[in-house]
């Protein structure tokens, strides 16, 4: 199976092109956010570098989310673009879920959390089974207070990923157990790593309908909201009601 994996949902742009469990391409870049445009610049100078055409893909792989608003929407677009007119796989994986894959130790417990500002995270508690994270408390956007009081509970040694030296302070006189040191690289999204867990799970049903997760209410969907204070609790999409 030819995958191509694709993560934009936070600051590094991550492409990898996969031919089952072998890399034949893989990029990640931190110095820039210009998603928008230099990823499909990236995607064809892989694919190239991996002596294949589009046409050559049975799946696409991405990070769908939680994270930057505009870095989800530009890789979940792009990927249901590619899925739609290749008449290919779609596959969306958690943006956290790619974080705590990073750990490869078995029966591990790994918080990746993301800075959402304001004393929030998006967060996630997965624990390491057969190398796969398995969540143990879901994806959410939360005060990281609540979030870590919540980790506390499994009294167990924590590799916190990702943003977590923005609250190291924090962590160090919350988390009673010890929590591993970790090397710089595992706070990356490893986007082989993408491809792979996306390898084993069910695609998307419906591309064209497909959204991003994020967490979290957009700025048009909040303004919306609170001009319609009656429909707070109606699950349909704001969009279909303007």
């Amino acid at each position: 199976m030819k995958i191509l994996a694709i993560d934009t949902s936070n600051r590094p742009l991550s492409v990898a092109v996969l031919d089952d469990s072998m890399v034949l391409a893989a990029i990640t870049v931190t110095v820039h956010q210009k998603h928008a445009e230099y990823l499909l610049p990236e995607i064809e100078r892989l694919l190239e570098m991996a002596d294949l055409k589009p046409t050559d893909l049975d799946r696409v792989v991405v990070a769908a989310g939680p994270g930057s608003y505009t870095g989800i929407r530009i890789a979940v677009t792009t990927a249901k673009t590619l899925a739609s007119t290749l008449d290919i796989e779609l596959v969306a994986v958690s943006s956290l879920a790619t974080l705590a894959a990073n750990v490869p130790v078995e029966g591990a417990l790994v918080a990746p959390l993301f800075d959402a500002r304001n004393q929030n995270v998006f967060a996630g508690l997965y624990r390491i089974k057969d190398g796969v994270p398995t969540a143990v408390i879901a994806d959410a956007h939360t005060n990281i207070t609540h979030f870590l009081e919540a980790v506390t509970e499994y009294a167990e040694p924590v590799w916190f990923l990702g943003d977590a030296s923005h609250f190291a302070d924090l962590i160090n006189t919350t988390v009673s157990a010890a929590t591993p040191k970790i090397s710089p690289w595992l706070n990356l999204p490893q986007v082989a790593t993408i491809g792979l867990l996306g390898q084993e799970m069910t695609p998307v049903t419906d591309v064209d309908r497909f959204v991003p997760n994020y967490l979290r209410l957009t700025q048009a969907e909040a303004e919306w909201q609170a001009k319609n204070p009656n429909n707070k609790k109606d699950n349909d999409s704001y969009v279909e009601k303007i």
